[in-house]
């Protein structure tokens, strides 16, 4: 069964889901019947900078660099993500807005505003919008390759297909690159001005913590090495102190 146990973390829950014998076996029996991986090139896959359509809402990059690859979903009220794995990726799903949950194989995760999932490589997961508004949720990919993906069930009958290639061109929302960071680019609010996106260094997010603030997300290879993303949020008065030298991608409600 998925192993989903609750870490607390200084004015925090984290939880974190991993794979177990029943996603073994499942994982097996899609690649049996013919599900494939594939591997994003770095410098082509160009529709992947812009909006991505979806039938349960739309999702596009907020952040992107070799490594590290951060996205925006919406979720529509009532619709969900297909039950779905990425077998060679970690992933975190990290919820802004709405009420939903997100379902393994063996059982279901609440989600609301504030609530961090660290879902391990090779786990199933779906994610459901339950409330009357849309969920939104980052989600934070390492390493980066949009195209690890298999999916088990789906509702709109995209099970065994790869990802999308359709999208809708942003022009007024581009992908900008970061000129201290390495082949990093950022895209700066959401389609709709819901959210805004920036890099800031710990020290500023130290000495100006901002109302509007939902998590600081630490940038660099440690995590992504390590296995373990530190991500602050201060939605859920996260005390602990950020790494005064470290660069982090901070997500917040637009003024």
């Amino acid at each position: 069964m998925s192993e989903m146990m609750r870490e607390t973390q200084p004015a925090d829950l984290l939880v974190r889901i991993d794979p177990g014998p029943r996603d073994f076996a499942a994982l097996n029996e899609a690649v049996r019947k013919g599900s494939r991986v594939a591997n994003e090139h770095l410098d082509d896959d160009e529709h992947l900078n812009e909006v991505i359509p979806k039938p349960w809402g739309l999702e596009y990059r907020v952040f992107v660099d070799d490594f590290i690859d951060v996205w925006n979903l919406r979720i529509n009220s009532g619709e969900s993500t297909s039950m779905h794995v990425h077998p060679r990726k970690l992933t975190y799903l990290l919820c802004l807005a709405g009420e939903g949950v997100t379902d393994t194989l063996t059982g279901q995760v609440p989600l609301s505003a504030g609530t961090i999932l660290r879902i391990g490589g090779g786990a199933f997961h779906s994610s459901r919008s339950l409330g009357p508004e849309p969920l939104w949720l980052i989600e934070v990919e390492a390493p980066r390759n949009k195209f690890d993906l298999i999916r088990l069930r789906d509702n709109y009958d995209r099970q065994g297909t790869a990802y999308e290639q359709d999208y809708t061109e942003s022009p007024d929302l581009p992908a900008k690159p970061i000129s201290y960071l390495p082949q990093a680019r950022l895209r700066d609010r959401s389609p709709g001005a819901e959210f805004a996106f920036s890099i800031r260094a710990g020290m500023d997010i130290f000495y100006r913590r901002q109302e509007e603030d939902l998590f600081h997300i630490a940038l660099g290879l440690t995590g992504v090495v390590t296995g373990e993303i530190d991500i602050l949020v201060p939605v859920r008065s996260d005390v602990r102190r950020p790494t005064l030298d470290q660069y982090y991608l901070s997500i917040a409600n637009s003024a």
